[in-house]
């Protein structure tokens, strides 16, 4: 099983990059074959049609998640949305060769608001994709993160949940 973890806030260093290697770490524990795409520290272009030649670094990114049986999906909340850059890469992605997919999310907030909501539109845009969600998803805040790491068993144990039923329901839906 291919797994592709998506840090989806365009912040460098930001607090949802910290979430998600802790999430890419703990996924590449169970499954070798994990792949890290941090949006902050990338060259990923802003999709501007399909007619365009963008660079590699894009194109690989958009093969990564297309490629991926599962993906672990994490985004701040900005202005009760999910960040543009995770939008944005979602514009490379082909969906004739999603379907049946599973995804996991993260969701960080600076306060303890909007989870539900984003966790909602993001669900509806991995509908699009025919992508299965995990119904559960991690909700952070970010006091739970300092010093660029989450020392905090008890949300250490949320991420690490959330990692292992994405897993679980992967499994189930592609056994033969």
């Amino acid at each position: 099983m291919k797994i592709v973890v998506i840090s989806g806030s365009p912040r460098k260093n930001g607090n949802t990059h910290t979430m998600m290697k802790y999430v890419f770490e703990y996924a590449k524990s169970k499954n070798q074959d994990t792949k890290l795409i941090n949006l902050s520290d990338s060259q990923i272009q802003y999709y501007r049609g399909s007619d365009i030649e963008y660079n590699e670094t894009t194109k690989t990114a958009g093969d990564d998640i297309t490629n991926a049986d599962v993906w672990l999906i994490g985004s701040p909340i900005y202005n009760s949305f999910f960040s543009s850059a995770l939008k944005n890469i979602f514009e490379y992605i082909n969906y004739k060769k999603t379907p049946g997919k599973v995804a996991g999310m993260a969701i960080l907030a600076s306060g303890n608001i909007g989870f539900i909501n984003v966790q909602n539109l993001i669900t509806q845009l991995l509908s699009y994709f025919r992508v299965n969600a995990n119904p559960k998803a991690a909700f952070l805040t970010t006091e739970s993160i300092s010093d660029n790491s989450i020392t905090d068993p008890e949300v250490q144990t949320r991420l690490k949940e959330m990692v292992d039923e994405t897993l679980e329901l992967a499994s189930k839906l592609h056994q033969d």
